[in-house]
């Protein structure tokens, strides 16, 4: 008899007990999880000679096949709020194993960062010919689902199951870790898969079921993402970032006179900033990379209590930055210091997200494989999270390349175990370094900003160090 669980619908009842009374379809590789790591490792395995004849499901509450899918022809006139960072290997794999073909027209490659400190004159200036480029997360993913529909696999071979979510996960024998997952589906259905491949995010179904451990904590910090349109086209097409005590501000381009910010702060100043009329949040944007954080402090006081309008600050914040450009010597020119000005920011673009980190202990188990953000997140200050997924993402392929061609069980642990091997040093390292970053940069204490800037300094002045941070920032996908 099937019993109906209190607080479960009749119609979801039906469907589990229809789902229990037939037997699982049968995958080889089942992927929940259709963003960009999902659907890279997707277009990569049926890409791929060795692989391409593994059938493969994958499995996102998304609507994939309307909204995500349609953006390739028919993308938006402004630039979306979702942005990453792609540096030169992740973008290698995506286009030339995974086959991608991204849509050109909107990509911007840049040429280093410029990194200020709000609480001192230390610079850092990494200067790097496309050191990486500036990509829509829609574009990646609605690329990659061109790809999967251009190859026109088999529906036994590869089958797309968007707009549901995964209901439950067992293994096939409760005894045997070993035995294949059975994953129901709320829409009734039921897969047995050799491989389940966890590409679902921070709270990863996938990870729960593994009973692997992931570890970590939240900033209570928010990020803030803006779409903005600049007053002129960028002197130098680079990213510019500012360490303000209350955490970075990044303002990193897209084509034309367009960019796009990213602005990591505290819970209540991100309430703050988008709330407030795109007026006032325009001219804090502008400020936020020019003025001592003693003005920020004033402006933000003034707008929360409702003292200040918005001609008021706008004016305010253009005497002020005019006397920091007026103050500069011949020799340093503006457009070298200081990103484009804003002239507006997209109102309905303005977003916020909680910030945490989060690694997990490891990335597999006997028929287990996590990827992306279901096996770490961490700080956007360094624009690398969507790059260490699609790292994972290549490392296993090469590992099921390598256990396909050997005759070996894709799904096994020992399988698996060379693509752990490989990417757990490198996320662990990049993720304690972003949140080293995060917590010297999150103080104006006196002595330490006093230390922290004699560091950058000196970097900055030491081409080797400043060399090996570009390396990392440029081939973080590896």
């Amino acid at each position: 008899m099937f019993l109906r669980p209190i607080g479960i619908s009749k119609e979801f009842s039906r469907r589990l007990a229809t789902a229990a009374a037939q037997s699982p379809k049968l995958t080889d590789v089942l992927i929940v999880g259709g963003g960009p790591a999902g659907l890279t490792l997707a277009a990569a395995i049926k890409s791929s000679p060795t692989l391409q004849h593994l059938s493969t499901t994958l499995v996102d509450a998304g609507d994939l096949k309307g909204k995500v899918a349609s953006f390739y022809d028919n993308p938006p006139d402004e630039y979306t709020n979702r942005v990453i960072s792609l540096t030169p290997p992740s973008r290698s794999f995506l286009q030339h194993r995974a086959g991608a073909s991204l849509m050109q027209d909107r990509i911007q490659s840049y040429d280093g960062l410029y990194v200020t400190d709000g609480c001192s004159t230390a610079t850092l200036d990494m200067e790097r010919d496309t050191m990486a480029c500036m990509i829509e997360i829609l574009n990646v993913q609605s690329s990659l689902l061109k790809r999967l529909s251009d190859l026109q696999p088999d529906p036994k071979a590869f089958q797309l199951l968007d707009k549901t979510k995964v209901a439950s996960i067992e293994y096939s024998d409760p005894e045997d870790i070993k035995s294949w997952p059975i994953v129901t589906l709320d829409n009734g259905e039921t897969y047995k898969t050799r491989l389940l491949v966890g590409a679902d995010g921070f709270n990863s179904p996938v990870r729960k079921f593994s009973k692997i451990q992931s570890r970590g904590w939240f900033y209570n910090r928010f990020g803030v993402v803006a779409t903005m349109k600049l007053e002129y086209p960028p002197y130098k097409i680079r990213g510019w970032q500012r360490f303000l005590p209350t955490g970075p501000i990044a303002h990193l381009p897209l084509p034309g006179e367009n960019a796009t910010l990213v602005w990591s702060t505290t819970e209540p100043l991100s309430k703050l900033l988008t709330s407030l009329p795109v007026e006032q949040f325009t001219a804090l944007v502008n400020a936020a990379f020019v003025l001592e954080d003693a003005d920020m402090k004033f402006y933000y006081k003034q707008l929360e209590n409702g003292t200040m309008s918005t001609e008021e600050l706008i004016e305010d914040v253009n005497f002020r930055t005019e006397q920091v450009y007026d103050s500069l010597q011949v020799e340093e020119l503006v457009d070298e210091i200081y990103p484009p000005k804003v002239a507006t920011v997209l109102s309905e673009s303005r977003a916020r997200f909680p910030l945490k980190l989060s690694h997990a202990d490891t990335y597999c188990g006997e028929r287990i494989a996590l990827v992306g953000d279901a096996a770490h997140t961490t700080h956007p200050l360094a624009g690398q999270g969507l790059n260490m997924g699609q790292g994972d993402v290549e490392a296993l392929v090469d590992a099921l390349e390598r256990a396909t061609s050997r005759g070996s069980d894709i799904g096994s642990l020992l399988s698996l175990e060379p693509f752990w091997a490989e990417r757990y040093p490198i996320n662990n390292m990049l993720l304690g370094i972003v949140d080293k970053l995060h917590k010297i940069y999150s103080t104006d204490f006196a002595p330490v900003v006093a230390l922290r800037s004699a560091g950058v300094n000196i970097i900055n002045n030491f081409p080797p160090v400043k060399n090996l941070i570009k390396g990392i920032l440029g081939e973080s996908g590896k």
